[in-house]
């Protein structure tokens, strides 16, 4: 894990934006205090002490996070290309699935 004040963050965003790309997690630091943590989309350190709602919702047993596929698989039928996902919905509800 990168730690980082705010200062070296604002006048070198690129280059710590460059190294997330690359799967390193940036902690940004205000007078030591921990403040922000950028991290590579879909992933949180587990020693950032950062609980997503996600991640509480999960542990609760409310949502259930989809491993791998598309998002649309949840939809059980393919959809048509090109066609808006907002129709695939509204016929899956009338169709009571």
């Amino acid at each position: 894990m990168v730690r980082a004040t705010i200062s070296e963050v604002r006048n070198g965003l690129s280059g710590f934006l460059r190294q997330v790309r690359r799967g390193e997690t940036v902690l940004v630091l205000d007078r030591k205090v921990p403040v922000a943590c950028i991290v590579p989309p879909g992933h949180v350190p587990e020693d950032s002490g950062v609980d997503s709602r996600a991640t509480r919702l999960e542990a609760a047993g409310v949502v259930v996070r989809q491993r791998s596929g598309s998002p649309l698989d949840v939809l059980g039928q393919p959809v048509r290309s090109g066609a808006p996902v907002r129709d695939a919905l509204l016929e899956e509800r009338r169709d009571g699935r």
